[in-house]
């Protein structure tokens, strides 16, 4: 049987290693991708960590990986025809489960989301499965490496800016967090047109970098005259609309301080800890809002690839390292450290 290597993780121990594992068969409706990158996103740390946990996982372990890109290797029964081997893709983050009645009578969206890497197996490996409508075309100038990183750490982002919190163009927008998914946010944010931008980071390398990427203004968090600058560039109305990309309590009680009439904060960085606002009269007095977002709408991937195929966008700024396979657990632990400040880490087979 041929072998391969994947980057598993034992989700009730939290042991992860890079080992030799069965290569993949494709079933029905499923293709074998040859991966060529795989992002490593915070979510794989805190997955290792044990601070998050699968919801759907039906075995007692997983390869991790939900930023794919690759190759077509091998196709399985009942696949369109227009799908060919070598053809060059990048893999949705994930699908829905397919089996409830949203899913199969109604066409609704599901809750029910499997997360490529988190419910099932990823593409932390030399091969991995996909269903085949989670294939996205890519063109041929896109590197695999900035297609790998599409599907979360900037589909993530646009979701957010363009569905969830219907950022507008010449309104002032907020970023807490210019990392993996804050620093796409902010240029998502400029490719719309809001104006002005503000983001927020207590990293000086961060904000010089929320600079290059689009922001008019970057402030550390501890800066005490944080809100007041703010005002100040919003010609005293406040931000309209504020994005919580790290996932930390202080920045949502921060971000809200900072909101004008009728402003959202949207969460997308995750947390297990309490929501808290401190002055709950003030937020239901001005009609704020507080957001969830998890993911990007469907089409949100082909979107931004279409984009990309028109140089609209482009993501080399975005890598900021390239691991092999074999070295997985020393990539999660540069970025759990935060080493050279890094938007994304890939991981190339």
């Amino acid at each position: 049987m041929a072998t391969m290597l994947a980057g598993r993780l034992e989700i009730s121990s939290r042991k992860f290693d890079v080992r030799e594992v069965p290569v993949p068969e494709p079933g029905p409706g499923q293709v074998r991708i040859k991966v060529r990158a795989a992002g490593v996103c915070l979510s794989d740390v805190h997955l290792i960590d044990g601070t998050l946990t699968p919801l759907f996982l039906e075995t007692p372990e997983v390869t991790l990986g939900h930023e794919v890109a690759g190759e077509i290797d091998a196709i399985g029964p009942d696949v369109p025809d227009w799908w060919r081997e070598g053809q060059r893709v990048a893999l949705e983050a994930g699908e829905r489960c397919g089996q409830c009645p949203n899913c199969v009578r109604f066409r609704d969206p599901c809750l029910q989301v499997r997360t490529r890497g988190v419910d099932y197996d990823g593409g932390w490996a030399e091969y991995a499965l996909a269903t085949q409508h989670t294939l996205i075309p890519i063109p041929d100038d896109l590197p695999f490496v900035q297609a790998a990183i599409v599907p979360d750490a900037v589909s993530t982002p646009w979701g957010a800016v363009t569905g969830t919190g219907q950022a507008q163009p010449a309104r002032p927008a907020g970023v807490w967090g210019a990392g993996g998914l804050g620093a796409h946010a902010v240029q998502l944010l400029r490719l719309i047109g809001a104006a002005p931008i503000v983001a927020v980071d207590p990293l000086e390398a961060a904000r010089e970098r929320a600079l290059e990427f689009g922001a008019d203004l970057a402030l550390d968090p501890g800066d005490p005259t944080l809100r007041e600058q703010i005002l100040a560039l919003t010609g005293g109305s406040g931000l309209d609309v504020a994005f919580d990309m790290a996932g930390v309590p202080p920045v949502r009680e921060q971000a809200v301080s900072c909101l004008g009439l009728g402003g959202r904060l949207v969460l997308v960085g995750l947390t297990p800890k309490p929501l808290t606002v401190t002055d709950g009269i003030g937020f239901s007095y001005r009609g704020q809002r507080l957001l969830g977002h998890y993911g990007s709408q469907p089409g949100a991937v082909e979107q931004l690839i279409e984009l990309a195929r028109y140089h609209r966008l482009e993501w080399s700024r975005s890598i900021s390292g390239t691991y092999p396979l074999a070295d997985a657990a020393t990539a999660v632990e540069h970025l759990e450290r935060k080493e050279g400040n890094p938007i994304r880490l890939v991981l190339v087979p």
